[in-house]
């Protein structure tokens, strides 16, 4: 297993429960790396895809919208079809993209709102372009990156490190050798990397 120095947050913008903790970890583990991954990607290669899209999003839904609304969050609205018509590569290269550029969490939190927040599907290239120009990059320059196969690489080569570190589901923070999975277990994650 790697352990990378800093902490490491592995994150897919498929997922409410990294919306969520995407909104809390740069006040509890602010040194955290943002890393972007392929979460069903990552599920295929565990046997675990077949299942996960079987399940029924209704419960996920009603708890992210508890807790969103608990938190004072906006009010939770995932795109329609979320969440089997809604996946893509586009918007987890256009956050490595962001990452060059200095703006990786701008670019994801953007994300996130478009798909959690406005419930646009970041599976269209609009709302990718409205997160970049909302994170001060330029749209046209993000929609070339993501067909870079550099950028690609960079998303693969991501999934391929969670899953050979142990992730089996987002958000998890990875410290040290000990890994945090939930958006419920970020102060865990916390009380982890504080530990001298």
């Amino acid at each position: 297993m790697f352990v990378a120095a800093r902490p490491v947050f592995y994150f897919d913008f498929g997922s409410p429960y990294a919306y969520l903790a995407a909104a809390r970890i740069d006040d509890l583990v602010p040194e955290a790396e943002w890393r972007p991954i392929a979460f069903p990607i990552l599920l295929n290669e565990l046997g675990r895809l077949e299942s996960a899209m079987r399940r029924d999003p209704t419960p996920v839904v009603a708890e992210v919208s508890r807790r969103a609304a608990e938190r004072g969050m906006p009010t939770f609205k995932p795109p329609p079809g979320w969440p089997l018509q809604t996946w893509s590569l586009a918007p987890l290269r256009a956050a490595v993209f962001a990452g060059d550029s200095g703006r990786l969490r701008e670019f994801s939190k953007a994300a996130f709102r478009e798909a959690f927040v406005d419930g646009r599907s970041l599976a269209d290239p609009d709302p990718v372009r409205e997160a970049a120009r909302e994170a001060g990059l330029d749209p046209a320059e993000v929609e070339e990156a993501v067909q870079r196969p550099e950028i690609k690489q960079r998303v693969k080569s991501n999934t391929e490190e969670a899953l050979a570190n142990g992730v089996t589901g987002i958000p998890t923070v990875a410290v040290g050798d000990e890994l945090f999975w939930g958006d419920d277990r970020l102060e865990e994650a916390a009380a982890a990397a504080a530990r001298p």
